[in-house]
């Protein structure tokens, strides 16, 4: 594809082109930057780690951090925008890692701000937790390249084709600085999926002709109207998944794990996706997701990844993810992200019988692994990236979610090109903005009219 029209203005990025572009390494070297991380020797200096964002996910990845056994690691910092979700980390993290907790009331920091308060407090080469709601993880990135921090930040790392282009930049740039970043698809990390994927690659199950996916529970990302005492924008921080802007919505932030590992077992990103979805059963509920979700994932040889997602109590439930090869079948997924209990498969009927196969159980905690290889990577001066590949996945699953959200064929290009940044400016955010988000005249936030909408998801 040209990099100009006829009329010379720019017709927009090519996955090909921004990807290869994205993949450079910047000339300048990291000790020119003066911005070269410590090298921490296995078992003798100390790593300081900053949490920024204090929910579940936070304080769990800031677990597994402080439960790393190749060296002394303390939490020094931590920051929020809701002072009762940082008691509450602090408390939860102070039951099993007391004497890994250095974090005294003056290095507990609230508000839009504290991110940069919370990392002045740590030195090139600690690490710095990112797990506020994915709509700022550009933002704090951004800090933390410039602070030359380590970083390990939570998935998904975009929510859209302008923020996904802002990453991949960002991404180059920590690579030539030869930062170690982590990014929370713990699936990656999983050995049993890690031995899966080799014995596929070795043709087990011979070459891989499609693959289907289900995560089905009950009702939920839901969001009633803002209670008083809150502001509309932090309200909508509090209920971010309910939010297209703050995480990519229900879509982004639970069936990203799947269907990465799918694309991970085929080797390859999806070119276009076709979707449909609906709202069928959200009440009352304000929120902006569809509560079911069918999509037709294409790879680059037409290969097809079916994907089926669905937030509706009383029906079904299914949490899974298959492989079917032209010689036999596999499990990625069983029942949960942990334990995997992968296995292969003579044929397509996967019966006991038919079984090659399985990962021993009990198997090591993808949870706790990730952290393991970060620490390692960090102490032993390994290269160690994951942002590149947490952004194109990211985009991945905006392509699926736009298609079903517009009603059109989206391709990999459209998403990364598309427009819309659902929230721009969130860098200059205080309590005092103006949500992203507003209410129209009915006292409804606006959602996605597929069909109606075609270029942008409401």
């Amino acid at each position: 594809m040209s990099n100009s029209n006829e009329s010379g203005k720019d017709p927009g990025t090519t996955r090909r082109e921004f990807l290869k572009d994205a993949g450079r390494i910047a000339a300048t070297s990291a000790l020119a930057a003066g911005l070269a991380p410590r090298i921490y020797a296995a078992g003798s200096a100390m790593i300081k780690v900053a949490l920024v964002g204090c929910g579940g996910r936070g304080t769990g990845a800031a677990s597994n951090a402080l439960s790393v056994k190749n060296g002394p690691i303390k939490l020094v910092a931590m920051s929020d925008v809701f002072q009762r979700r940082l008691n509450r980390s602090y408390q939860n993290l102070e039951k099993n890692h007391k004497q890994q907790l250095d974090v005294p009331k003056e290095r507990q920091f609230l508000g839009f701000d504290g991110y940069k308060k919370a990392m002045d407090c740590l030195d090139k080469g600690d690490v710095v937790i990112l797990a506020t709601p994915p709509a700022f993880r550009w933002v704090h990135f951004t800090y933390a390249i410039a602070k030359g921090l380590n970083v390990f930040m939570e998935k998904p790392v975009t929510v859209d084709g302008p923020t996904t282009r802002k990453m991949l930049k960002l991404a180059e740039e920590s690579v030539s600085k030869n930062l170690k970043v982590g990014v929370g698809l713990m699936i990656r990390h999983c050995r049993g999926r890690q031995e899966l994927k080799q014995r596929i690659d070795d043709g087990e199950i011979g070459n891989i002709i499609a693959m289907h996916a289900y995560r089905m529970a009950g009702r939920a990302s839901t969001a009633g109207p803002k209670p008083d005492g809150i502001s509309e924008v932090l309200y909508q921080i509090q209920r971010f998944h309910a939010f297209l802007w703050a995480s990519g919505g229900m879509y982004s932030d639970y069936y990203i794990h799947q269907i990465d590992e799918c694309s991970w077992m085929r080797g390859a990103w999806p070119v276009e996706a076709q979707a449909s979805g609906g709202r069928h059963t959200r009440g009352n509920s304000l929120d902006q997701n569809f509560d079911n979700y069918s999509i037709e994932y294409t790879y680059p040889d037409g290969t097809k990844l079916f994907y089926y997602g669905r937030a509706m109590s009383g029906c079904k439930g299914a949490f899974s993810s298959y492989a079917l090869g032209t010689k036999g079948s596999a499990v990625i997924s069983t029942n949960s992200h942990y334990p995997g209990k992968v296995r292969t498969y003579k044929g397509h009927n996967m019966s006991r019988e038919n079984l090659i196969w399985r990962f021993p159980q009990p198997e090591p905690n993808p949870y706790q692994l990730e952290w393991d290889d970060l620490i390692d990577a960090i102490r032993n001066d390994k290269p160690y990236n994951e942002v590149k590949r947490g952004a194109e996945v990211s985009l991945v699953n905006t392509m699926g979610r736009m298609a079903a959200h517009t009603g059109q064929v989206i391709t990999f290009e459209k998403a990364l090109n598309c427009k819309h940044e659902f929230a721009p400016g969130l860098d200059k955010m205080t309590n005092d903005s103006p949500a992203p988000l507003r209410l129209n005249s009915d006292g409804k936030y606006p959602v996605p009219q597929p069909g109606i909408l075609k270029d942008r998801e409401y």
